[in-house]
């Protein structure tokens, strides 16, 4: 009889995990609209460039405030141009000089040639006698010399002028890249060294999500295949966004991945760019340091998930 009873209850039990084996693969199955997608978390992140001095002066004026959207060429801060200035004045009036002097070494030197074939036409007559022809060859080599060494000079003192142009336009300190002011690192008065960092600005041309897959998903990843982005905090906007680059090697994930089993697996690290049509439309809305999710498609023609449209 208890043998009777024990089979009963083997057989209850059989029947019951079967019937939560089906609920569990009912509601954790992946659905079909989600069949050739894979995803994962990530922060958006956006390439920092620094905008810093080519020439040392004292800060004059500072233009721009942090979180601020810049266009590229847009001036960002002024460094103090007085006394560059003055030296400009100064390398223009030592620069006419020099080109006066090539005036007058042009003088000198046809007056020795003239001089030279006067010599020359009076030997032949016999006028004068033919040690004078010496003095006057000489007098025209010299007449060349000071010529050639004025002209260097007007070189040099242009050379001088330009680069004080180029140095005062340098005072200027502009944006490189369209991009919104991450951190403002001088305030006016302050005096920076040459190289010295004054902002740092964030691309917003280059925006993008690093997640990590696994190799049987990343190597079904095509490069330049489109992928689609939502932020936790815009869950009903489907950023546009495109694969650019799939690690050719496998490493930890970093820190960054929320648990601790995901870091210790070798995963392949995905590169998802954010539009650049998106970015423009929505400059406010890209902020680095989001958190959210990137979906990729494995297969060509997978449909994306209902809540990331089509």
């Amino acid at each position: 009889m208890s043998f009777h009873v024990r089979y009963r209850k083997l057989i209850l039990l059989l029947v019951l995990l079967i019937a939560a084996a089906s609920i569990g693969w009912h509601f954790f199955k992946p659905s079909s609209s989600q069949q050739g997608i894979a995803s994962g978390n990530g922060r958006l992140e956006a390439t920092e460039v620094d905008v810093a001095t080519k020439v040392a002066g004292k800060v004059a004026a500072v233009l721009v405030r942090e979180g601020d959207n810049l266009n590229t060429g847009q001036v960002a801060a002024k460094l103090d141009a007085d006394e560059l200035a003055a030296q400009l004045r100064a390398a223009e009036a030592a620069a006419q000089q020099a080109k006066d002097g090539v005036a007058s070494a042009i003088s000198q030197q046809k007056l020795a040639k003239v001089t030279l074939d006067r010599t020359r036409e009076l030997i032949k007559k016999g006028f004068i006698s033919a040690d004078r022809l010496d003095r006057d060859v000489s007098a025209l080599q010299t007449a060349d010399a000071a010529l050639a060494a004025a002209k260097n000079k007007v070189s040099e003192a242009d050379a001088r002028v330009d680069a004080l142009r180029v140095n005062i336009k340098d005072t200027s300190l502009i944006a490189p890249v369209a991009g919104r002011v991450l951190y403002r690192l001088t305030e006016p008065g302050e005096f920076l060294a040459a190289g010295g960092k004054a902002f740092t600005l964030l691309d917003l041309s280059d925006v993008y999500m690093s997640i990590y897959l696994p190799a049987e998903e990343a190597g079904k990843v095509a490069l330049g295949s489109e992928a689609k982005i939502a932020l936790d905090a815009l869950p009903d906007m489907a950023i546009p966004a495109r694969v650019v680059f799939v690690a050719p090697r496998s490493q930890f994930t970093p820190k960054e991945v929320e648990t601790r089993n995901e870091r210790e697996k070798l995963m392949f690290r995905i590169k998802v760019k954010v539009e650049p049509e998106w970015i423009r439309q929505h400059a406010d809305m890209a902020k680095p340091g989001m958190p959210g999710i990137a979906y990729v498609r494995t297969e060509p023609n997978a449909a994306w998930p209902a809540k990331l449209g089509q």
